[in-house]
Protein backbone atom coordinates (compact mmCIF):
# COMPACT_ATOMS: atom_id res chain seq x y z
CA UNK A 1 0.00 0.00 0.00
CA UNK A 2 1.39 3.40 -0.97
CA UNK A 3 1.44 6.48 1.23
CA UNK A 4 -1.27 8.14 -0.87
CA UNK A 5 -3.51 5.07 -0.66
CA UNK A 6 -3.00 4.79 3.08
CA UNK A 7 -3.67 8.49 3.70
CA UNK A 8 -6.81 8.39 1.56
CA UNK A 9 -8.09 5.42 3.57
CA UNK A 10 -7.36 7.15 6.87
CA UNK A 11 -9.10 10.35 5.83
CA UNK A 12 -12.06 8.32 4.60
CA UNK A 13 -12.43 6.82 8.09
CA UNK A 14 -12.43 10.27 9.68
CA UNK A 15 -14.91 11.61 7.14
CA UNK A 16 -17.22 8.71 8.01
CA UNK A 17 -17.02 9.60 11.70
CA UNK A 18 -14.94 6.55 12.57
CA UNK A 19 -11.71 6.62 14.60
CA UNK A 20 -8.36 5.74 13.11
CA UNK A 21 -7.03 2.77 15.05
CA UNK A 22 -3.40 1.73 14.87
CA UNK A 23 -2.17 -1.52 16.39
CA UNK A 24 1.31 -2.48 17.43
CA UNK A 25 2.12 -6.07 16.52
CA UNK A 26 4.93 -8.16 17.96
CA UNK A 27 4.00 -11.36 16.12
CA UNK A 28 2.44 -12.39 12.85
CA UNK A 29 -0.63 -13.65 14.72
CA UNK A 30 -1.08 -10.28 16.42
CA UNK A 31 -0.90 -8.57 13.04
CA UNK A 32 -3.35 -11.01 11.47
CA UNK A 33 -5.86 -10.58 14.31
CA UNK A 34 -5.50 -6.79 14.20
CA UNK A 35 -6.17 -6.79 10.48
CA UNK A 36 -9.15 -9.14 10.84
CA UNK A 37 -10.54 -6.82 13.53
CA UNK A 38 -10.37 -3.81 11.24
CA UNK A 39 -7.16 -2.00 12.24
CA UNK A 40 -6.30 0.93 10.00
CA UNK A 41 -2.56 0.76 10.67
CA UNK A 42 -0.24 -1.96 11.94
CA UNK A 43 3.07 -0.90 13.46
CA UNK A 44 5.93 -3.26 14.23
CA UNK A 45 9.00 -2.42 16.27
CA UNK A 46 11.40 -4.13 18.59
CA UNK A 47 9.35 -3.60 21.75
CA UNK A 48 6.63 -5.79 20.27
CA UNK A 49 8.97 -8.75 20.20
CA UNK A 50 10.07 -8.16 23.80
CA UNK A 51 6.52 -7.49 24.95
CA UNK A 52 5.20 -10.75 23.52
CA UNK A 53 8.17 -12.54 25.04
CA UNK A 54 6.87 -11.50 28.46
CA UNK A 55 9.20 -8.56 29.01
CA UNK A 56 8.15 -4.97 29.55
CA UNK A 57 7.86 -2.74 26.51
CA UNK A 58 10.73 -0.57 27.73
CA UNK A 59 13.05 -3.49 26.97
CA UNK A 60 12.98 -1.99 23.49
CA UNK A 61 14.82 1.03 24.87
CA UNK A 62 17.64 -1.06 26.34
CA UNK A 63 20.76 -2.52 24.63
CA UNK A 64 19.29 -6.01 24.31
CA UNK A 65 19.42 -6.13 20.53
CA UNK A 66 19.78 -4.16 17.31
CA UNK A 67 16.40 -2.40 17.09
CA UNK A 68 16.54 -1.74 13.35
CA UNK A 69 17.71 -5.27 12.56
CA UNK A 70 14.95 -6.70 14.74
CA UNK A 71 12.20 -4.78 12.93
CA UNK A 72 13.48 -5.97 9.56
CA UNK A 73 13.47 -9.54 10.85
CA UNK A 74 9.92 -9.06 12.17
CA UNK A 75 8.90 -7.89 8.69
CA UNK A 76 9.34 -11.44 7.36
CA UNK A 77 6.75 -12.61 9.89
CA UNK A 78 4.25 -9.76 9.69
CA UNK A 79 4.18 -8.40 6.15
CA UNK A 80 3.07 -11.63 4.43
CA UNK A 81 0.00 -11.93 6.70
CA UNK A 82 -0.97 -8.24 6.71
CA UNK A 83 -1.35 -7.58 3.01
CA UNK A 84 -4.57 -5.58 3.31
CA UNK A 85 -3.39 -3.06 5.91
CA UNK A 86 -0.72 -0.36 5.88
CA UNK A 87 2.23 -1.59 7.95
CA UNK A 88 4.69 0.86 9.49
CA UNK A 89 8.22 0.10 10.65
CA UNK A 90 9.47 1.38 13.97
CA UNK A 91 12.81 2.94 13.01
CA UNK A 92 15.50 3.91 15.51
CA UNK A 93 16.39 7.24 13.97
CA UNK A 94 19.36 7.80 16.27
CA UNK A 95 21.15 4.60 15.15
CA UNK A 96 24.76 5.72 14.56
CA UNK A 97 25.67 2.57 12.62
CA UNK A 98 23.36 3.10 9.67
CA UNK A 99 23.20 5.56 6.82
CA UNK A 100 19.59 6.48 7.48
CA UNK A 101 18.53 7.38 3.91
CA UNK A 102 19.86 4.03 2.72
CA UNK A 103 18.14 2.16 5.54
CA UNK A 104 14.84 3.87 4.79
CA UNK A 105 15.17 2.69 1.20
CA UNK A 106 15.56 -0.85 2.56
CA UNK A 107 12.44 -0.34 4.69
CA UNK A 108 10.45 0.75 1.63
CA UNK A 109 11.75 -2.11 -0.52
CA UNK A 110 10.81 -4.60 2.19
CA UNK A 111 7.16 -3.64 1.72
CA UNK A 112 6.47 -1.22 4.56
CA UNK A 113 4.05 1.62 3.84
CA UNK A 114 5.68 3.96 6.32
CA UNK A 115 7.61 4.52 9.51
CA UNK A 116 7.36 5.56 13.13
CA UNK A 117 10.20 6.75 15.39
CA UNK A 118 10.84 3.95 17.84
CA UNK A 119 12.94 3.36 19.90
CA UNK A 120 12.74 7.05 20.77
CA UNK A 121 14.82 9.17 23.11
CA UNK A 122 11.58 11.03 23.78
CA UNK A 123 10.93 8.44 26.49
CA UNK A 124 14.20 9.36 28.22
CA UNK A 125 14.55 12.32 30.58
CA UNK A 126 16.92 13.66 33.20
CA UNK A 127 20.71 13.71 33.02
CA UNK A 128 20.87 10.80 30.58
CA UNK A 129 18.64 12.64 28.10
CA UNK A 130 20.81 15.75 28.38
CA UNK A 131 23.88 13.63 27.67
CA UNK A 132 22.29 12.07 24.59
CA UNK A 133 21.33 15.47 23.22
CA UNK A 134 24.78 16.90 23.88
CA UNK A 135 26.60 14.00 22.21
CA UNK A 136 24.71 13.88 18.93
CA UNK A 137 22.12 11.20 19.74
CA UNK A 138 19.12 13.41 20.40
CA UNK A 139 15.51 13.66 19.30
CA UNK A 140 16.50 15.91 16.41
CA UNK A 141 17.83 12.85 14.58
CA UNK A 142 14.38 11.31 14.81
CA UNK A 143 12.90 14.46 13.28
CA UNK A 144 15.42 14.22 10.44
CA UNK A 145 14.55 10.53 9.95
CA UNK A 146 10.89 11.47 9.57
CA UNK A 147 11.85 14.22 7.12
CA UNK A 148 13.89 11.77 5.03
CA UNK A 149 11.06 9.22 5.10
CA UNK A 150 8.60 11.88 3.94
CA UNK A 151 10.89 12.72 1.04
CA UNK A 152 10.87 9.02 0.08
CA UNK A 153 7.05 9.13 0.03
CA UNK A 154 6.69 6.90 3.09
CA UNK A 155 3.76 7.46 5.43
CA UNK A 156 5.07 9.03 8.64
CA UNK A 157 3.46 8.64 12.07
CA UNK A 158 5.91 9.88 14.70
CA UNK A 159 5.65 9.84 18.47
CA UNK A 160 5.91 13.26 20.11
CA UNK A 161 6.11 14.19 23.77
CA UNK A 162 5.50 17.93 23.90
CA UNK A 163 4.35 20.86 21.79
CA UNK A 164 7.81 21.76 20.47
CA UNK A 165 8.34 18.24 19.21
CA UNK A 166 4.86 18.25 17.69
CA UNK A 167 5.66 21.39 15.71
CA UNK A 168 9.05 20.00 14.64
CA UNK A 169 7.54 16.75 13.38
CA UNK A 170 4.77 18.60 11.56
CA UNK A 171 7.39 20.76 9.85
CA UNK A 172 9.30 17.61 8.90
CA UNK A 173 6.27 16.30 7.03
CA UNK A 174 4.52 14.03 9.51
CA UNK A 175 1.26 12.68 8.14
CA UNK A 176 -0.02 11.29 11.45
CA UNK A 177 0.99 12.65 14.85
CA UNK A 178 0.94 10.41 17.92
CA UNK A 179 1.32 12.24 21.26
CA UNK A 180 2.84 9.66 23.60
CA UNK A 181 1.66 9.64 27.21
CA UNK A 182 4.27 7.20 28.50
CA UNK A 183 4.49 3.49 29.21
CA UNK A 184 1.04 1.87 29.08
CA UNK A 185 -0.39 1.03 32.49
CA UNK A 186 -2.07 -2.18 33.57
CA UNK A 187 -1.62 -5.90 33.20
CA UNK A 188 1.18 -8.04 34.56
CA UNK A 189 4.12 -6.13 33.05
CA UNK A 190 2.63 -2.67 32.55
CA UNK A 191 3.47 0.51 34.39
CA UNK A 192 2.16 0.90 37.94
CA UNK A 193 2.35 4.68 37.81
CA UNK A 194 1.56 7.37 35.31
CA UNK A 195 -0.41 10.50 34.61
CA UNK A 196 -4.19 10.72 34.98
CA UNK A 197 -6.59 10.47 32.06
CA UNK A 198 -7.49 14.13 32.50
CA UNK A 199 -3.84 15.11 32.28
CA UNK A 200 -3.52 12.96 29.18
CA UNK A 201 -6.46 14.82 27.64
CA UNK A 202 -4.73 18.16 28.20
CA UNK A 203 -1.36 16.98 26.88
CA UNK A 204 -2.77 15.26 23.81
CA UNK A 205 -4.81 18.35 22.96
CA UNK A 206 -1.82 20.65 23.38
CA UNK A 207 0.35 18.54 21.07
CA UNK A 208 -2.41 18.27 18.46
CA UNK A 209 -3.04 22.01 18.52
CA UNK A 210 0.68 22.75 18.17
CA UNK A 211 1.05 20.45 15.16
CA UNK A 212 -1.99 21.93 13.43
CA UNK A 213 -0.43 25.39 13.73
CA UNK A 214 2.08 24.08 11.18
CA UNK A 215 -0.09 21.69 9.18
CA UNK A 216 -3.87 21.99 9.60
CA UNK A 217 -4.35 18.69 7.75
CA UNK A 218 -2.22 16.53 10.03
CA UNK A 219 -4.06 13.58 11.58
CA UNK A 220 -3.65 13.43 15.37
CA UNK A 221 -4.09 10.29 17.46
CA UNK A 222 -3.40 9.48 21.13
CA UNK A 223 -1.34 6.76 22.76
CA UNK A 224 0.04 5.31 25.95
CA UNK A 225 0.09 5.94 29.67
CA UNK A 226 -3.40 5.67 31.17
CA UNK A 227 -5.01 5.27 27.72
CA UNK A 228 -4.98 1.49 27.91
CA UNK A 229 -8.50 0.22 27.25
CA UNK A 230 -11.21 1.13 24.72
CA UNK A 231 -13.09 3.09 27.39
CA UNK A 232 -9.94 5.11 28.11
CA UNK A 233 -9.52 6.01 24.45
CA UNK A 234 -13.19 6.99 24.26
CA UNK A 235 -12.74 9.20 27.34
CA UNK A 236 -9.89 11.08 25.64
CA UNK A 237 -11.59 11.39 22.25
CA UNK A 238 -14.79 12.71 23.82
CA UNK A 239 -12.87 15.45 25.65
CA UNK A 240 -10.59 16.62 22.84
CA UNK A 241 -11.12 18.29 19.49
CA UNK A 242 -9.29 17.26 16.37
CA UNK A 243 -7.97 14.04 17.89
CA UNK A 244 -9.22 11.40 15.50
CA UNK A 245 -8.06 8.06 16.85
CA UNK A 246 -5.86 5.89 19.01
CA UNK A 247 -2.71 3.89 18.54
CA UNK A 248 -2.19 1.02 20.94
CA UNK A 249 0.57 -1.51 21.29
CA UNK A 250 0.31 -3.17 24.70
CA UNK A 251 -3.38 -2.27 24.53
CA UNK A 252 -3.82 -4.27 21.34
CA UNK A 253 -1.85 -7.42 21.99
CA UNK A 254 -0.38 -7.74 25.49
CA UNK A 255 -3.38 -6.83 27.61
CA UNK A 256 -5.93 -8.83 25.56
CA UNK A 257 -3.57 -11.80 25.45
CA UNK A 258 -2.97 -11.74 29.20
CA UNK A 259 -6.70 -11.73 29.90
CA UNK A 260 -7.74 -14.28 27.28
CA UNK A 261 -4.99 -16.84 27.90
CA UNK A 262 -5.19 -16.62 31.68
CA UNK A 263 -8.96 -17.05 31.67
CA UNK A 264 -8.73 -19.88 29.15
CA UNK A 265 -6.28 -21.73 31.38
CA UNK A 266 -8.56 -21.25 34.38
CA UNK A 267 -11.44 -22.73 32.40
CA UNK A 268 -9.39 -25.80 31.54
CA UNK A 269 -8.26 -26.18 35.14
CA UNK A 270 -11.87 -26.03 36.31
CA UNK A 271 -12.84 -29.15 34.34
CA UNK A 272 -13.75 -31.90 36.86
CA UNK A 273 -12.45 -35.41 36.45
CA UNK A 274 -14.31 -38.54 37.36
CA UNK A 275 -13.21 -40.28 40.50
CA UNK A 276 -11.77 -43.74 39.99
CA UNK A 277 -13.37 -46.66 41.76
Amino acid sequence: MTRDEALAALREQVAAGKPIIGAGAGTGLSAKCAQDGGADLIIIYNSGRYRMAGRGSLAGMMPYGDANAIVMDMAREVLPVARETAVLAGVCGTDPFRLMPNFLQDVKRAGFTGVQNFPTVGLIDGTFRVGLEETGMGYGLEVEMIRAAHELDLLTAPYVFDEDEARAMAQAGADVLVPHMGLTTGGTIGSRSGISLDEAVARVQACGDAAREVNPDILCLCHGGPIAEPDDAQYVLERTTGIVGFFGASSMERLPTEVAMTENMRRFKSIPIQETA
